[in-house]
Order: structure tokens, then sequence, then C-alpha cells
């Protein structure tokens, strides 16, 4: 199998996985609801956290995170045999956020990522992992803004991967390393993108802070 075709294949079994919307399959098959009609009308778990609870929100933590790890596992063990396992897991972990941000089936409206992106931390190094969990829970504590975290952390796991890659830590070939460190950054701008109306927030000085309340099932959310 070709480069390129590891690279498509890689793609579309990661966007498979991503399709798998926990923050919406767990609204409708427990709740009876579409999560992106409440709170924030997000798919992801932080909203979950905030319309569902803690419960919830752990259930689909997970549930996102380990669609990023089993795709980005399955893709490094079909092609082991090439010597580039982390770019072909890196080109599932891209699928995996694209197919959580933007499934098909939900009219292109699901999350923001971040939660798949620590699962892709995790395969990728484990000191990524903890670098970042270190840095949300401390900026999420000291400000109580997930989506400040959550913006940080996509900027440390961007510049981490780049850091690595000039160091040789991944299993590929030293060329394919800036297409890792691409992917990384497209992950990263993408991840600040979908946070865009966050950022407006955070600089009026409105974001909303976790542990706020709002109340289960509240009113739907209007335009």
């Amino acid at each position: 199998m070709s480069i390129l075709t590891g690279r498509i294949v890689s793609l579309l079994i990661g966007y498979v996985f991503g399709l798998f919307q926990t923050g919406y399959i767990y609204g409708k098959v427990m709740e009876r609801l579409d999560i992106r009609n409440y709170g924030s009308g997000n798919a992801g778990s932080t909203n979950v956290l905030r319309v569902l609870g803690k419960k919830a929100a752990f259930i689909v933590l997970l549930g996102d995170v380990f669609k990023a790890v089993f795709a980005m596992l399955i893709c490094s063990w079909l092609f082991r045999e090439t010597g580039n396992a982390s770019l072909f897991a890196m080109y599932a972990a891209l699928g995996v956020t694209l197919g959580h941000d933007f499934p098909f089936y939900l009219g292109f409206k699901g999350g923001k990522g971040i939660a798949s992106m620590a699962g892709i931390m995790s395969v990728m190094d484990l000191r990524m992992t903890l670098v970042c969990f270190i840095l949300f829970v401390s900026i999420v504590f000291l400000t109580r803004y997930v989506s400040l975290g959550s913006i940080l952390v996509s900027i440390t796991f961007c510049a981490m991967n780049a850091y690595f890659c000039l160091h040789g830590t991944y299993q590929a070939e030293r060329p394919f390393y800036p297409e890792i460190i691409g992917i990384a950054a497209f992950l990263m701008i993408l991840a600040v993108w979908q946070h865009r109306a966050n950022i407006g927030r955070l600089l009026a000085g409105n974001e909303n802070k976790i542990g706020s309340k709002t109340a289960k099932k509240a009113e739907e959310k209007t335009e």
C-alpha cells in the first residue's frame, strides 16, 4: 500500500470513529433530548456537564477520548511495517477530529474536539498528555474558564508535537515530520476557531465559568 493510500485510509478510519457523537448519543438514549439544543448548543462534554451533570459528562468525555485512541491505534497497527506508524496515526487523529466536529449526519454540527485531542495526545506521547493535563487543570482551577484551558492546551499540543518531531521522538521517517507538525498545527487552528465565540466572550468578560448554575434541560437555545 502506498503512502498516499495509507493517508487516505487512515483519514477515513478516523472520520468514521469521529462520527460516534458520544454527547449526542447519550442525550438521545438516556435523556431523550438533543444536547445541541441546550446550554451552549455544543455536543461536547463541557456542555453535557452543564446540562446533564457530572456522570453524563464523564461518560461523554471517555467516549470522545477513546474514539481517538482506538482509531489511532488501529491505523498504527495496520501500517506498523511501513516505519511510519506515527504519520498514519496522525492522519487518523485528523479524521477523528473532523468527524467529531463536523458529523455529516448531524448537519456538520458536533463538538469542538478538545476531548478527542486528549486521546490523540495519549497515543502520541504520554509526556505531552501530562503537561497538557496539568496546564488545563491549573488554568481551569485558577480562572474557572474551560474554554481558556482548552485553547491553551491546543496551542501547547502543537508546540510539543513540533518539539518531539525535532528530537526524532515519533515512529516516522524524518521527511514526514513536517507533515506531522502541519497536522498538529491544523488541529490547533481548528480548535481555536471552534472556540471563536468563547474567545469573544472572554474578551468581553462574560464567558461562562465552570460551576455556574445551569438548569438541567434548560430552555432550548435560540440564535
